[in-house]
């Protein structure tokens, strides 16, 4: 089945993303260089093996990718999770998973653009880091209500370079580890420092796939491809591999060029974001330092503007099931963007990252906080696979591909979630019961539309807004 490209009819979104251009967006927000801004935290949290920590959570995502992948084929929607679960389980689930993974694409902008913070912050000490958030926010957000056909030529301009930097941070990293030897043991990176824990790798794991969100943001351009349905599962696995790779060598790389140890790191947390900085600054050269930081905090802004974009996308499909205010389905009819949606999610971006950029323990409180609503729904993606393809049996299904599978990815998840941070499970329970709170508004507010229309049919009048398509 192929789609085609069309001109958007009223306020539709338009078929105008290819293949190559999905691949990018999902590079852009995982971002090349992601386990450079995280690095710190994963060191301290997994004692020193850092690199397997991203083994684990390469091989744990991809099960979800697998989902992913199937059902973008077979419920092509912006709504991603929430279409998905509300057609393989129910309505029900299709609102927790939509609302627990919108608290996912509230916190990883908001973690992007603290990341862009910090590297600037590192090069330019004298400007506080809410400075330069405020400003990657408002300039993201001008480029996402632009439309995509502008924001994907800026992405793929910063893919390139952030991919061009990390491989010049990879080289040189690489010849002065040949020429005067690692800081730790060369087995540590995936052995740990001072012995192996498994608890604290699978800790750090919950912290990891942190890195690997974004691949499923391209879920939330399916009805933007042109092209193939397959597109957008074929672009989320790409991305996935790629991103397992560059993570598991840069972090590698990092360990072996660290002066800091994890016990140092985990007894100053403030010294954990810039602590990849640090190792390439001693070790390589304060030019290479800077080169890194710029390339980061530009790749950091603009994988919060794609996370920004995908989750107004979401919004915007709950809004036209009419599970979050109906204002907020409406798309501009210029440049084919849900322009409410979007202010709606850089309103929030904005007032997260600022908030933790006034905190000395900002980036861990929101690093660990930042995966249980996403991981709370791709545990729910799982399920709707398994309910779409073998309870409901709304296509031909497959039990070892439709049932083992996303049954395994579940499980893993599920362990994964379980080794979250006690705050971090308290911000997601936190999150879920504001979804029910909302939910119950909304439920509310249809029920007396439903009278009001219900009353007005009787008296031969039609309701305000009847005429008005959803």
């Amino acid at each position: 089945m192929d789609v085609k490209a069309s001109a958007p009819t009223g306020g539709s979104l338009r078929r105008s993303i290819s293949l190559g251009q999905l691949i990018f967006f999902g590079l852009v927000f995982i971002g090349p260089a992601a386990a450079v801004g995280i690095f710190g935290t994963l060191d301290a949290k997994s004692s020193g093996a850092v690199a397997t920590v991203y083994v684990v959570a390469t091989l744990v995502m991809a099960f979800t990718a697998a989902s992913y992948m199937r059902m973008s084929r077979e419920v092509p929607r912006a709504g991603s999770v929430f279409a998905y679960a509300g057609t393989g389980i129910g309505p029900r689930a299709g609102y927790v998973s939509g609302w627990m993974i919108l608290l996912d694409y509230l916190l990883i902008p908001s973690v992007a653009y603290m990341f862009t913070g910090i590297a600037l912050n590192s090069l330019f000490p004298a400007v506080p880091i809410w400075a330069f958030v405020a400003v990657a926010v408002v300039a993201t957000t001008a480029l996402n209500l632009a439309g995509v056909t502008v924001a994907s030529k800026v992405v793929t301009a910063v893919v390139l370079l952030e991919v061009a930097v990390l491989l010049v941070v990879l080289a040189c990293g690489t010849w002065v580890l040949s020429v005067h030897g690692p800081t730790r043991p060369w087995l540590s990176p995936f052995t740990g420092v001072g012995g192996f824990s498994v608890t604290a790798v699978m800790a750090a794991v919950s912290v990891a796939v942190l890195s690997f969100l974004g691949f499923d943001a391209l879920a939330t351009f399916a009805e933007e491809a042109k092209g193939s349905v397959r597109l957008v599962g074929r672009a989320t696995m790409l991305c996935l591999v790629i991103a397992g790779v560059l993570f598991v060598a840069q972090s590698y790389v990092g360990a072996l060029l660290s002066p800091t140890t994890p016990a140092q790191l985990a007894a100053h947390p403030g010294l954990e974001g810039a602590a990849y900085y640090t190792a390439v600054g001693n070790s390589i050269g304060p030019w290479l330092h800077w080169l890194l930081a710029l390339s980061k905090a530009a790749g950091a802004a603009f994988a919060a503007m794609v996370g920004q974009g995908a989750g107004s996308r979401i919004i915007m499909d709950m809004a036209r099931e009419r599970r979050v205010p109906r204002a907020l389905a409406k798309v501009s009819v210029r440049t084919g963007v849900p322009v409410r949606s979007i202010l709606v999610t850089a309103a929030g971006n904005i007032v997260v990252a600022l908030w933790a950029a006034t905190r000395g323990d900002g980036l861990d409180i929101l690093s660990s906080a930042v995966n249980v609503g996403a991981l709370t729904a791709f545990i729910l993606l799982h399920v709707s696979v398994i309910g779409y393809f073998l309870v409901k049996k709304l296509a031909p299904g497959n039990w070892f591909l439709h049932g083992a599978v996303p049954a395994v990815g579940a499980v893993l998840l599920v362990l994964v979630l379980a080794s979250a941070t006690p705050l971090a499970l308290e911000v997601g329970l936190g999150w879920f019961v504001l979804g029910l709170v909302v939910a119950a508004i909304m439920y509310r507010r249809r029920a007396a539309s439903g009278r009001a229309a219900s009353g007005q049919a009787e008296s031969g009048q039609a309701p305000p807004g009847a005429d008005v398509p959803s």
